[in-house]
């Protein structure tokens, strides 16, 4: 398994590494922290469905919106991805809000604990998986290294009984004690590959490297509720997957590092790996710049107005709840420029199309801004592939 690490003599990562932690760092004062957290639901749908769709598990971003609602579907295989979603977004959820542990995310211990909160919540029929050569059928079980052999592809992950051993040197590799910062966000690719090359579960492996890679940057102060790379990576799956391959190859020669594996293979998965975060960051960057997306709302509800769907005097509302984060009722309603039972009935039409969301469940509560499924392509265009929002 070893390189572990691009060589410390590698200089060609350190320019895209410094980049992210500048656009991230930058990417976090964009919006109200309010605002983010409303945001931080809509970016777990997205990352759910790009992490999923990496799978070949295509639900669609309306199914996924049904499923938080408790709304499944009565057909089967649709129903069981849409619980398979929620299962992944909860997980997503508690890394995003501390409520994860507090082993370092590349560990074993942190590895089982995604992968037991994931497969938990999933239902039977997504817990099989079958040997293609001989047809049997074997039971994943939440959180248990596999007991098995198997083979990715053309790569042949270690044998089972050597997977602790591998894993502790995953562990040691990627203490953050042996490394500084900047090493440890160079090192995200490294463990997520390498992670991969391990294969420690029978299957859900590559949703729980993704997680993992997440709660890295996380923990590392660059990664927010507000990004995702698991988008980046499915609009580049074929290239994801080949660098992937790339970097499971062999020693290339003396000049290839000193470790059975590759040594530039993995640099060049590193490398795509940080640029792809850092073109997500910057896409996220690029659709919350305030005025720009207060343009995109103000368009949609004019043209909202017009059709007859939403009432004249919605979108000062919007604007305050999108600058201040939140606003109480009656401000609110004053803000519309109508008398006091017009302006009411402006902010109760809008927390019935969700634009507007009450902080607590009492009618007097303060409101804050919504983003309902039906309003993603207008005001965060190219979240999802066309047409799918």
């Amino acid at each position: 398994m070893e390189p572990m690490l691009p060589a410390e003599a590698e200089r060609s990562l350190d320019d895209v590494t410094f980049e992210l932690v500048r656009e991230a760092s930058m990417l976090a004062g964009r919006v109200h922290p309010i605002v983010q957290e409303a945001i931080g639901a809509l970016v777990r749908s997205m990352n759910c469905y790009y992490s999923n769709l990496i799978e070949g598990h295509d639900t669609h971003p309306r199914d996924i919106d049904r499923a938080l609602a408790q709304d499944f579907s009565v057909e089967p295989r649709k129903r069981a991805l849409q619980l398979e979603a929620v299962a992944h977004i909860e997980v997503q959820r508690r890394i995003d809000l501390g409520d994860d542990p507090q082993d370092w995310p590349a560990s074993r211990a942190y590895a089982e604990w995604l992968h037991r909160a994931f497969c938990e919540k999933l239902p039977d029929e997504l817990l099989w998986v079958e040997n293609p050569d001989t047809g049997e059928r074997l039971r994943v079980v939440p959180g248990e290294l596999r007991q098995r052999e198997v083979m990715v592809g053309r790569h042949l992950p270690p044998e089972a009984d050597d997977l602790p051993r591998f894993l502790a040197r995953f562990e040691e590799a990627y203490n953050p004690a042996r490394l500084n910062q900047m090493r440890q966000v160079e090192s995200v690719g490294a463990v997520h590959h390498r992670l991969l090359w391990i294969h420690p579960f029978l299957d859900g492996n590559g949703r729980v490297t993704r997680l993992m890679s997440h709660a890295l940057f996380k923990r590392l102060g660059i990664g927010t509720s507000l990004w995702s790379v698991s988008r980046g990576l499915a609009r580049d799956a074929q290239r994801y997957k080949a660098l992937l391959a790339v970097a499971d190859g062999p020693r290339r020669g003396d000049r290839d590092g000193r470790g059975a594996l590759t040594q530039a293979g993995l640099v060049e998965f590193c490398d795509f790996f940080l640029r792809t975060c850092v073109d997500q960051v910057r896409y996220m960057a690029s659709i919350l710049e305030p005025q720009e997306l207060l343009r995109r709302i103000e368009a949609y509800a004019d043209d909202e107005a017009r059709a007859g769907r939403l009432p004249r005097g919605a979108f000062p509302i919007l604007r305050e709840a999108l600058l201040t984060g939140e606003l109480s009722r009656g401000e609110a309603g004053r803000l519309t420029g109508y008398q006091e039972r017009k302006g009411r009935e402006i902010v109760s039409t809008l927390l019935s199309k969700g634009l507007l969301v009450a902080t607590s469940g009492t009618h007097r509560s303060a409101v804050r801004l919504g983003f309902p499924i039906d309003v993603v392509e207008r005001w965060f265009p190219r979240l999802y592939p066309a047409g799918l929002s």
